[in-house]
């Protein structure tokens, strides 16, 4: 069991992982981010996934 917090908001972890809200819809709509929801909405995102992309995306 991990102690740290790895599910964020799309808020929350652009404010964490300097990420803009329209990055995180990317990756979500290609299928590269887990994701917790209800309803067909995305409430929460890995936070693992998008540190994964991050190391993947070349910085610009």
């Amino acid at each position: 069991m991990s102690l740290t917090k790895n599910w964020y908001t799309i808020d929350e972890a652009a404010a964490k992982f300097g990420v803009s809200n329209q990055q995180l819809q990317n990756w979500i709509e290609n299928g590269v981010l887990r994701t917790e929801g209800g309803k067909g909405k995305v409430i929460l995102l890995n936070g693992d996934d998008i540190e994964q992309e991050l190391n993947m995306t070349p910085s610009v």
